[in-house]
């Protein structure tokens, strides 16, 4: 399947099974969020990380169990959250067991240490299959203060944290599709590939200030539609105002399609950014709360009124662009 069958069976098949189940928000969202009592609440979140699909094969072990680990520190600052704890499954393929765990331990352990969590258990297993990274993070938060995908409204300014583009470019140098001649660059853009920064004190900042956040996993474009779909809304996304990089500028200055090419950027994933909707007259307070944490923060467009079944306008230099692929899908 392509395009939005992964989101279609999770719609169809899977969400059926969550029905009763309190904060589970009918899996539209990348998390729960559970009640721990009076006034505290549980957010948990799960992803898995494949080798040769989500990192690339021969990846350092452990390169590839901080990002498995920083990709769900991620959708929890999406939620508003506070990380404290994750529990861990590993399949790891019979080739490499010993070559990989010193290193695989060592970065989780290094990334422990950065954002405060903890490990409670899990399980590992060898077969003959892909390693592959399973984290399911755990998150604290006040009572009524979480952000979610479904709360936008009509109106409201839709803003990015940091920089986009940079990872989809690390990707293309890891798998050789790519290479610049200016080390610096590369190493900059490997380096958000391979090591993504969760915007945890951003999350926290923006709650009770932005209406829905959501983190972008799978390329800006995409992660807007969803949270504009999630909410009943369309949305309008100028592609000269999305912030890039020095380096990825300067690629982009070398291409001879500079609307396809900007596309692509904002149609890339693993840029772990958070994409916030807020109330216009909030705008110049949030940028002021993440500014004072040195997260650059960007206006790139706005949510509308749901207009037909296309909630998607896209523009470049005032002209409509149709974006064949709004992001990256699992199926």
């Amino acid at each position: 399947m392509a395009g939005p069958g992964e989101f279609e069976f999770i719609r169809s098949k899977l969400a059926p099974l969550s029905a009763g189940a309190f904060g589970a928000a009918d899996l539209t969202d990348d998390g729960a969020v559970l009640d721990l009592g009076p006034g505290e609440r549980l957010a948990v979140t799960a992803d898995t990380l494949v080798e040769g699909r989500h990192f690339p094969i021969g990846e350092d072990a452990g390169l590839a169990a901080r990002k498995a680990l920083r990709v769900n520190l991620s959708d929890l600052a999406a939620m508003g959250a506070k990380p404290f704890g994750y529990t861990l499954g590993v399949i790891w393929p019979r080739d490499g067991v010993q070559e990989r765990a010193d290193g695989f331990v060592a970065g989780l352990a290094q990334d422990q240490a950065v954002f405060g969590v903890r490990l409670f258990g899990g399980d590992t297993v060898v077969a003959d299959a892909p390693w592959s990274i399973a984290v399911t993070a755990f998150g604290r938060l006040p009572a009524g203060s979480s952000l979610r995908r479904n709360r936008a409204r009509a109106g409201d300014a839709l803003i990015v944290t940091g920089t986009i583009g940079d990872a989809g470019l690390g990707l293309q140098l890891a798998l050789g599709e790519y290479s610049p001649s200016n080390t610096a660059d590369a190493d900059q853009f490997r380096r958000r590939f391979q090591l993504p920064e969760p915007r945890i004190g951003s999350g926290l900042a923006v709650r009770g200030v932005a209406h829905a956040a959501i983190d972008i996993s799978d390329g800006l474009l995409s992660e807007a539609r969803h949270l504009a779909v999630e909410s009943g809304l369309g949305f309008e996304i100028d592609l000269e105002q999305i912030p890039l990089s020095a380096p990825a500028r300067r690629w982009l200055d070398l291409q001879p399609d500079r609307a396809s090419a900007i596309t692509q950027l904002a149609s890339s994933g693993d840029d772990y950014e958070l994409l916030l909707a807020v109330p216009s007259r909030k705008l110049a307070g949030l940028s002021h709360l993440l500014r004072q944490q040195e997260v650059p923060v960007t206006q790139v467009g706005q949510l509308t009124a749901r207009d037909g079944d296309d909630p998607v306008i896209v523009t470049w230099k005032g002209r409509r662009i149709e974006a064949e692929h709004l992001g990256f899908t699992q199926f």
